[in-house]
Order: structure tokens, then C-alpha cells, then sequence
């Protein structure tokens, strides 16, 4: 049977490529696959995790924290691997599908087994799958297009994160739903018909909540398979022509330009990733009915997908260009303005928290407004760095220079872990205070300023793929 022939340069054209409904199709249900997981994750440990024995065996809030963060921090730095294997190996579309499969039996071992074992190897196969294909995704986008239409790189990527918080916005309601166990009132169990209160028990449990995202997770496998023959099949370069190209003189200075702007941004989703961990543990302690219904702690991050569906187009069509006519709003000014931003947000939880820890029980519609600001946040620094990051990286090194992009989540994911662990062993700490949202701010704002400087000594240069 003769091999399948794929393209592998982007055909000359001003018009989107065909293959960017599938990835973007994609990247939504793998979005909610790893959203989805990642929503409960934190909550699960404080209160669903079991010993070998099956009894209870959950962890403190500071150790619940660490572990999400050290966990994210290796989703972030194996993308290493799926860079090298995706630009030099086996190339992007491969390393993208074989990834995607381990991924799956991920969640498949968290759905069976909610021991720490069972954990630790779920949480394990994850990060390298989810890591693994995260810079092969987004240099895949990429390299779809040509000098043509690269003009529409930045509508494709808009796109591409709108993807991702449509997946996430579904996800971050429905699973911490499926998490809780169901009850079925009295006046309900005599009004419905016995298989619908047998329906609602049996899809509640960290076994289903676990397993949902792993049918996603297929879901996204299936639908970037069926999308083969209307990719771009960029072939890897090969092991000794990936090692010559990246020894270059020009490239190892695009590689190096890119470095200076990782530490600012680690600093950013140090900040950003606590959505999913610390903004949850605070949630727990609020007054959260809104709009007529008691939310569950989990449940709020979901206004940060909201907020991002709506502030894309927002920033896009009216914020940037208003901007324009005052500033020239270029890529790291944007970044820069982004991080103000996000200290802000750390403003707020910190006053929340303290409401909190002088016993009172504060409204979420603070913690909402908080979620606003570090989503605006969002738009800036992490839009407009997977563009950057894309664009200034050169043609044969597009997954490996998308890990600097990556490399900032992993770094940002470090530093959080570590500042928890501190708090509790040396702090002795069992729950986090204001002072710990406090501490955030004041880095993310020492890192906002000391970046307004260091930006100035970037020296970059535009890079896309070329026509066939």
C-alpha cells in the first residue's frame, strides 16, 4: 500500500488554510479535557483523596497547593521533549497524535485510582502528554501559513485562545458538578421516575468528573487525526541539521532575545495559575450565591473563560486600536501594561482574604471583579507572548522557541510551589492568609517594573514559514 503523500509547505494563498477548523476544533476539546481535570484537581486532594485502604486521606490547603503547582510546573518544562521530537524526530503531526494517546491513559488513571498512586501516575502521564504536544500545537498553527496571509496570524491566534477558553468556560460548570455526589431530595426521589435518580447518582464521583475529560481528551485525538491530509506536514529537520541550525549564530540570538522576557512573565502566571488553587480555597470561605444560584467554590474560575470570550474582541477591535492613537502599542508594551494589570487582581484577593481571616464571610462578587481584572491581565501578557513568541522564532526551531512561551508557565508553577511549601513548613501554616496574596503582588509588581527597563535591550526579527 503506498504511503500517503502530505503537503509540507503552505500553499501560496491571502486566504485561512484549511487544516485550522481541525486544530482549532482541537485544541477546544483538549482545552476542556485538561480544564476540566485541572478544575477539580486541587479540590479533589483536600477532600476526595483516599489511602491504599480506600479510607480518607485528604491533604491541607498548602499541600494540596504545592502539589498542583509542582504538577503544572512539569506540564510546562516537558514541552523540552515534544519540541525536540516535533522539530527534529519525528515531526510535529506525530509527536502531536502518539502524545495525545499517552495523554489519554492519564485520565484514565485518575478516573480508577484515587489513591496518591493513583494520582501521582495520572497527574504523571498528563504532563507528558499534555506538555509534550503543547509546543508542537501551537508552532502548528503557525506553520500553516505563508508570507501571504500571515497578515491573519493574529486573528488565527485570537482564534486559537478563543478556542481554548470556549472548551474551559463548558468544562470549569460542568465537572465540579459531576464531582459532588448527587442528592436526591425526598419530594424529588418520589417525583421522578427511578432511572432518572438512578442517572443523577451514577454520573456524579471523582471516577466520572476524571473520566469526562478523558472522553474529551479522545475526542481531541480523533478529530487531529481526521484532519491529516489538510495540514501542513512540516518534516523534522533531522537530528544533525536540528543541532547545525541551532548553533547558528542568528539563531542562538533570536533564542537568546526571547529569554530576556521568560523571567517577567513566570512571575505573571506564578500569579495567574492560582485561579485553579488558592482562588478556590479562598471561594470556600465567601458568600457565593449569585445570580439566584449557591455556586460551588470550583465553579467561579468559570467567569475567567467568560471574561476572556468577551475581552478578546473587546482588546482586538477597540482597546488596541484606541491605544494606537496615543502609544505606538507594540508586543511588549502590550505585555508590560499586562502585568500592571495583574498586580491589581492580587490587590484585590489580598483584600478579600483579609475580610476573611477577621471572620468575615465577604461576597464572590469581589472575587469576580478580581477574576475581571486578571483576566485583562490575561489578554495582554499571554496573547500576545504566544504570538510574539511564534513570530520572533526562527523557521526550524518554531516547537523548541515556543518552550520559552512554555518555560515561563513551568518557571511561574515553580516559584508558587515553592513559596507554599515554604509558607507551610517554615511558616507552619494549614490554610493561606493575606499575607500570602500580598506577597504575590508585591512580586508581580517588582517584576511589572523591572521589565519596563529590561524590555528596552530586546533586539528581535520576524520569522514565517515559506510558500511552496
Amino acid at each position: 500500500m503506498a504511503k500517503t503523500q502530505y503537503a509540507t509547505a503552505p500553499v501560496k494563498t491571502d486566504r485561512m488554510p484549511p487544516g485550522i477548523v481541525f486544530i482549532v476544533g482541537n485544541e477546544a476539546a483538549e482545552r476542556f479535557s485538561y480544564y476540566g481535570m485541572n478544575s477539580i484537581l486541587a479540590f479533589f486532594m483536600t477532600h476526595y483523596l483516599l489511602n491504599a485502604q480506600g479510607a480518607p486521606d485528604p491533604m491541607t490547603d498548602p499541600q494540596a497547593n504545592a502539589w498542583y503547582h509542582f504538577f503544572v510546573s512539569w506540564v510546562y518544562l516537558l514541552p523540552l521533549i515534544g519540541a525536540f521530537l516535533g522539530d527534529a524526530i519525528i515531526g510535529k503531526y506525530r509527536t502531536i497524535l502518539i502524545l495525545s494517546i499517552v495523554y489519554c491513559f492519564g485520565h484514565l488513571a485518575l478516573a480508577l485510582n484515587h489513591t496518591r498512586l493513583g494520582l501521582a501516575l495520572g497527574l504523571g502521564l498528563i504532563a507528558l502528554g499534555a506538555g509534550g504536544i503543547k509546543p508542537c500545537v501551537s508552532a502548528n498553527v503557525g506553520d500553516q501559513f505563508n508570507p501571504s496571509n500571515q497578515h491573519l496570524l493574529p486573528r488565527v491566534f485570537s482564534w486559537f485562545y478563543f478556542a481554548i477558553n470556549f472548551g474551559s468556560a463548558f468544562s470549569t460548570l460542568l465537572i465540579p458538578w459531576m464531582l459532588d455526589p448527587y442528592q436526591v431530595s425526598a419530594p424529588e426521589r418520589a417525583r421522578w421516575p427511578g432511572w432518572v435518580v438512578t442517572f443523577l447518582e451514577r454520573i456524579h464521583g471523582p471516577d466520572v468528573a476524571f473520566g469526562t475529560p478523558g472522553l474529551l481528551m479522545l475526542l481531541a485525538t480523533v478529530i487531529f487525526w481526521l484532519g491529516r491530509k489538510r495540514f501542513i506536514h512540516m518534516p523534522p529537520a533531522g537530528l544533525g541539521n536540528y543541532v547545525r541550525e541551532l548553533s547558528t549564530g542568528e539563531n542562538l540570538r533570536a533564542l537568546a532575545n526571547l529569554l530576556i522576557v521568560v523571567p517577567f512573565v513566570a512571575i505573571f502566571w506564578a500569579l495567574w495559575q492560582q485561579n485553579f488553587s488558592s482562588w478556590v480555597f479562598q471561594a470556600e470561605h465567601m458568600d457565593r450565591h449569585l445570580f439566584g444560584i449557591n455556586w460551588k467554590a470550583e465553579q467561579i474560575q468559570t467567569v475567567n473563560p467568560i471574561f476572556i470570550l468577551t475581552m478578546l474582541p473587546l482588546f482586538s477591535y477597540v482597546i488596541y486600536p484606541a491605544l494606537n492613537r496615543i502609544v505606538r502599542l507594540t508586543p511588549l508594551r502590550r505585555i508590560g501594561l499586562g502585568l500592571f494589570t495583574t498586580a491589581l487582581s492580587f490587590l484585590i484577593v489580598g483584600l478579600i482574604q483579609m475580610r476573611i481571616d477577621a471572620g468575615a464571610m465577604p461576597w464572590i462578587g469581589w472575587q469576580v471583579v478580581a477574576f475581571m481584572v486578571l483576566t485583562a491581565g490575561e489578554v495582554m501578557v499571554s496573547v500576545t507572548h504566544l504570538e510574539f513568541a511564534y513570530t520572533q522564532a526562527p523557521r526550524k526551531l518554531k516547537s523548541l522557541v515556543m518552550c520559552t512561551y512554555l518555560g515561563a508557565i513551568s518557571l511561574g508553577n515553580i516559584f508558587t510551589a515553592a513559596v507554599t511549601f515554604f509558607y507551610e513548613k517554615i511558616e507552619g501554616a494549614k490554610k493561606l492568609d493575606a499575607g500570602y496574596f500580598f506577597f504575590f503582588m508585591a512580586a508581580m509588581l517588582l517584576a511589572a517594573i523591572l521589565f519596563v527597563f529590561f524590555a528596552r535591550f530586546y533586539r528581535g526579527k520576524t520569522y514565517v514559514q515559506e510558500a511552496a
